[in-house]
């Protein structure tokens, strides 16, 4: 075997992965594993004009023992790369080129980025100047048939084919150039080849053999048809569309390969030659931070000194205690960040977030680890004094364990591209660079993809792919796994079938590059000396590779997160100061504020950065936290895993004193969390403290820990107990700790440390929840306006803040265009709603409005309203709107009235613009003010739109009622039948729910969102939203219930729906439903007693007479007293109860007939 292998030498030079985006399907994966099971000892990959995939592919291949060859197959342009028109003739022509060792690949990186920056046009191209400049240390091969050379043969012009191939020999020089032949049964190849032979004979160019492979194996050619119409956009049976024709571009064998070319064996034993030559090594982890321009009498690191301690000064004034202590952990910071050389990103950093703050950009208190350094709070990086809440240093930066620093720093979401701006002018553009991601084929996108190239019908398509669960991990052999109905489908209907195998293959790959969201590089050099750019959207210059990938090649990934709580701060302070004159600095309020606790606990905290959620808020009231502390501890507690621990900590809380500690070492570590251990950083201090470990030994056992390593566990529980001298770890014993103690607390920190969350983070994210709940309870009205801005363009969320104001006792005003403005905003008599939150309007239109408004006064009359705006900013749509949301009911006439007129007035208004020549007078401009009036349009009166009409049009533009409610008029049904409201599913005060958990109770009101789904067995039911006069209720509707009342589930639908109360899960109640009937079909029953079975049979003639001839829908039931025996007379006794009643009740007393209502 490993004989052979030594002597295979045929090497793949021309393939094309998954990268080459919806032209291959090859995943580098599993093309490696199949070149590795053919016995090859190297592959090549040479994606169409990138390098997306060249990284993955190296360590993939160096992982299974394959020698990478990094190369691409580029598109030359005939002209200059710089000519963007097209000419007669060819757009671009093929190249393979290869890199042969470092020069070539850095070479190959210059090329390719190019092609981008400089030629892009259709595709990415480059032309013969660049090769001229960076052909070092490239091998270059002559392509496909969209080759130059290939072309100008097909083209019988073999002759200029011949000077081109002199042309690439000379650029690239003896033995680097060479004719590629290809052969997959295509005529034109045959021909072509002959003459490549021969042109090699004639100049003494080598030959190379190489297969165009687009897929894997032979049987894919289907697959990757189907993949080729997905980028088309056409379908599998359309004639004029791009294919691979004749099923041969895929992976084959060396002895498939030589039999393809029996008359030129030298052309396979080149590939290995080849293979031979190309010698890539590419290195991992050396970073190439950018440096920061110091003033000049200084170096970086007295800089980065000088800062820090002006900022020492202003955060620990003289009398601060444990003043020296901090002093000496700033100066060992400094010591760590010189050796790990990271001063100049600290510069960097403190930079950026410094120019934020200088004009006026709100910067969060910091995020991760970063908090933990006295370093990064003494330069205003982070807002968090380490030493008070306890936060380390080594667990942002490690100096056992060199690994980049992470600072993520969050900015106000609307301003957050300036800072971005800023750096780009900085370090100048060629340093500083968006990073690329790739959307994949998933899932459910996989399977519509394919439906459509397949011609599956679109509702088949889109039933297949709603069975597949929304889970995150999913995949489609998972979906298989958990849905019956979807596995019975796939096993009983060929089409299914067949879509699914093929959406198989072709799940996963990458579907189309775009741009990380947050992520920016800022390099030493020209980003492009390093990892090869492409272009993104709006032409932004993004990496080709993603962020993971460029943190392993060591360059500086930076976070600029856009924020929106940040947004709603600084509105919100906006707001106060306009309102009340008051300049508040959040950072200097008062942090022990008891009332802003007392607020916290009453659980009232909507719109309170991470307390909103309804298991937050009752989280909260049971907690009744008293300082920051407690609020760091719940944001850390409150996530699946240590939520079990909440208890525990809460008695803790309530009986300090009871708290019992394994040992008096712990008390100091575990008191600001009652004992239990909340954090990873209290895991770092009990490894140290009980066992003598360093700070980076302790955060490799924290490391460790979360990572569930379970060997390197057993080892670390043995140093924390016995010691171990070589890493000069005493351990618990040495320490006076007994042994069972140190295993019982070594056990107690595993069972937390997988949960243990990063205090460091958890502590700058409850310093913007206090911020917040701060101004919510001071300043209620700012605070909520900014906060409903902020969820403007999310309907759910922003009915739901609209309730709290409710409870708050603030009034929402419709908007209107002569108090509001563009954001909502605060009115003497509650919250006004913001014009630019109208659908159809826009910030554009309302702020022109407001600016209009404050020039030249309030609007007057619809008229003057729709002339005083430009055109270009109130079309037709945005007067309709207006009209709709209410916000024109200040100027006279009804709504209907105005939706009639404006429609009139905007014609005539533009029929005037266009008899208007610029710069002549208008027939207006000659009549005298009091004349004008006179000219005004009269306006057509009209009766106003029903009720319900105009409460639908304010829905369709506001998304929510303003000046009513759907369901006002059914009030007093809902009263008599409707036996519990929303509000009852909600936790109280105290976190517990009004209704016990499997009470039977009836709710009514309209059902705003239905969802229906399938179970993991295949069945159908659904989970919906019933909103009441009060708030919402999740209604859950399973299977059996489905089937009976599925068809009454209706959006927009008005239904009673009875059924049992859950209160299992951790927020509000829900409801898991049994009936469901329409408002308009309750059921009657008419109820008749008899004393006995006698009377009543003596009495059914009678009973015939009176009622039997009664056409209705309500059943009738005989009680016998006697018997205490009821009779439902069934389907042929149905009659209008209420009219039988009135019959009965005079023949028989009204005592003993009535009728009663069911749901």
């Amino acid at each position: 075997m490993n004989e052979k292998r030594r002597t295979m030498s045929f090497t793949h030079l021309h393939v094309h992965t998954g990268y080459s985006l919806l032209d291959g399907s090859c995943k580098i994966k599993e093309i490696i594993s199949r070149a590795k099971e053919l016995n090859m000892t190297s592959l090549a990959i040479t994606d169409h004009g990138v390098m997306y995939g060249v990284i993955d592919f190296y360590k993939e291949a160096k992982a299974n023992g394959i020698k990478p060859i990094l190369g691409c197959e580029v598109y030359v342009s005939p002209s200059s790369r710089f000519e963007k028109q097209a000419k007669q003739g060819d757009r671009y022509y093929h190249l393979i080129l290869l890199a042969k060792n470092n020069e070539g690949y850095e070479n190959l990186t210059k090329i390719v980025s190019k092609g981008f920056t400089e030629g892009f046009y259709y595709k990415p191209r480059i032309d013969f100047e660049l090769l001229q400049e960076y052909h070092e240390g490239i091998i270059a091969l002559s392509a496909c048939l969209a080759g130059e050379i290939p072309k100008l043969i097909s083209r019988g012009r073999e002759d200029d084919a011949k000077k081109v191939a002199k042309k690439y020999k000379d650029l690239f020089g003896e033995g680097n150039f060479y004719l590629e032949l290809q052969n997959h049964g295509i005529p034109e190849q045959k021909f072509v080849n002959q003459s490549l032979v021969r042109i090699g004979k004639e100049l003494d160019i080598p030959l190379v053999a190489t297969n165009d492979i687009h897929y894997i194996n032979a049987e894919d050619a289907t697959a990757h048809d189907i993949l080729l119409c997905i980028q088309t956009g056409k379908t599998v049976s359309d004639p004029d569309r791009m294919r691979y024709e004749g099923g041969q571009f895929f992976l084959k064998s060396e002895d498939e390969m030589k039999a393809l070319f029996p008359y030129a064996p030298e052309a396979i034993e080149n590939t290995g030659k080849i293979a031979d030559m190309c010698n890539v090594d590419i290195k991992f982890g050396e970073t190439k931070l950018p440096e920061y321009r110091v003033p000049e009498d200084m170096s970086a690191k007295e800089y980065l000194e000088s800062l820090c301690k002006r900022g020492f000064e202003r955060n620990y004034p003289k009398d601060y205690e444990n003043r020296e202590e901090i002093e000496k952990r700033m100066y060992y910071e400094l010591g760590v960040i010189e050796t790990m050389g990271y001063i100049d990103y600290f510069l960097i950093v403190w930079d950026y977030i410094n120019y934020a703050r200088s004009v006026g950009i709100s910067v969060g208190p910091g995020r991760g680890s970063a908090a933990g350094s006295v370093v990064s709070y003494c330069l205003g990086i982070t807002d968090i004094d380490p030493i008070k809440y306890n936060l380390i240093f080594e667990r942002f930066l490690n100096p056992e364990r060199v690994s980049m620093p992470d600072i993520d720093v969050d900015f106000a979401d609307e301003r957050r591209g300036e800072v971005i701006e800023y750096v780009v002018n900085k370090y100048g553009s060629e340093r500083v660079c968006q990073i690329i991601t790739f959307g994949t084929l998933q899932a459910r996108g996989v399977i519509r993809d394919v439906g459509r190239a397949m011609e599956v019908p679109y509702a088949r398509c889109d039933s297949i792919a709603k069975m597949i669960p929304r889970d995150k991990d999913i995949t489609l052999s998972l979906a298989l796994e958990r849905n019956k109905e979807l596995k019975e489908l796939y096993d009983g209907d060929e089409v299914v079938h067949e879509l699914i195998d093929y959406s198989l293959k072709l799940e996963g790959l990458p579907r189309h590059a775009s741009m990380h969201a947050a992520g920016v590089v800022i390099s030493k050099k020209a980003v492009e000396e390093y990892v090869p750019l492409a272009l993104g959207i709006d032409d932004a210059v993004t990496t080709q590779f993603t962020m993971t990938t460029l943190e392993e090649l060591g360059l500086l990934k930076m976070d600029f997160l856009g924020l929106r709580t940040l947004t709603v701060l600084q509105n919100a302070l906006d707001m106060i100061k306009k309102n009340h004159g008051v300049d508040i600095d959040l950072k200097k309020i008062d942090y022990a504020d008891k009332k802003v606790y007392e607020f916290i606990s009453t659980g009232k905290t909507d719109a309170v950065f991470q307390l909103e959620s309804g298991g937050m808020q009752s989280f909260m009231k049971r907690l009744k936290p008293e300082n920051l502390e407690d609020i760091i501890a719940g944001i850390s507690l409150y996530r699946p895993g240590p939520m079990d621990f909440i208890p525990k900590y809460i008695e803790g809380k309530n009986s300090k004193g009871k708290v019992s500690y394994d040992t008096p070492q712990l008390i100091s570590i575990l008191e600001p969390t009652y004992g239990c251990i909340v954090y990873q950083e209290q895991v770092m201090q009990i490894v140290r403290d009980l066992a003598g470990y360093t700070m980076g030994g302790s955060d490799e056992v924290r490391r460790a820990m979360s990572k569930k390593k379970a060997h390197v566990m057993e080892m670390e529980r043995k140093n924390f107990i016995y010691g171990n001298e070589e890493k000069n770890i005493s351990g618990c014993i040495k320490n006076g700790i007994d042994e069972k103690i140190a295993n019982r607390i070594f056990d107690e920190m595993i069972d937390f440390a997988s949960y243990a969350f990063n205090k460091s983070h958890a502590a700058c994210y409850a310093v913007i929840s206090y911020q917040t709940a701060y101004l919510k309870y001071y300043y209620p009205k700012e605070f909520m306006a900014a906060s409903l801005t902020s969820v403007s363009d999310n309907p759910a969320k922003l009915s739901e803040y609209m309730g709290s104001l409710l409870d708050m006792g603030i009034k929402i005003l419709p908007p209107d265009v002569n108090c509001g403005e563009g954001a909502f905003s605060v009115d003497k008599d509650g919250i006004r709603f913001g014009l630019a939150t109208i659908k159809g309007v826009g910030k554009a239109v309302a702020d022109a409005l407001v600016r209009e408004r404050i020039l030249n006064g309030k609007y007057l009359t619809l008229e003057n309203f729709i002339n005083r705006l430009p055109q270009k900013d109130l079309n037709k749509r945005s007067i309709e709107s207006f009209i709709k949301a209410g916000a024109l009911d200040c100027l006279d006439g009804n709504r209907h009235e105005k939706i009639l007129n404006a429609e009139l007035l905007s014609d005539k208004k533009s029929k005037e613009s266009k008899a208007t020549i610029p710069g002549q007078m208008s027939f207006f401009d000659v009549v005298a003010d009091d004349d004008k009036d006179s000219f005004v349009s009269e306006m057509i009166h009209i009766e106003e739109y029903k009720k319900e009409e105009l409460l639908k049009y304010e829905m369709e533009v506001l998304g929510m009622y303003v000046s009513g409610h759907p369901l006002e008029e059914y009030i007093p049904m809902l009263e008599k039948y409707a036996d519990a409201r929303s509000i009852d599913f909600y936790p109280d005060e105290d976190g517990n729910i009004l209704l016990d958990s499997g009470r039977k109770v009836v709710v009514g009101g309209l059902l705003t969102e239905v969802n229906k789904r399938f179970t993991k067995k295949g069945d159908m039911m659904a989970i919906c939203t019933l909103e009441d006069m009060y708030g919402r209720i999740e209604l859950v509707v399973f299977p059996k219930a489905f089937e009976g009342y599925g068809s009454e589930l209706i959006e927009g639908g008005k239904v009673f729906v009875k059924g049992r109360v859950d209160t299992s899960g951790e927020e509000e109640g829900k409801l898991i439903v049994e009936t469901v009937r329409e408002f308009g079909r309750i059921k009657k029953e008419l109820w008749i007693q008899y004393p006995d079975k006698e009377s009543y049979e003596e009495d059914l003639g009678n009973l015939l007479a009176d009622i039997g001839t009664l056409n209705g829908n309500d059943s009738v039931i005989i009680y016998l007293k006697k018997e205490r025996a009821k009779k439902d007379l069934g389907g042929e006794w149905c009659v209008p109860a209420d009219k039988a009643c009135e019959i009965l009740a005079q023949r028989l007393g009204s005592e003993n007939v009535k009728v009663v209502e069911k749901i």
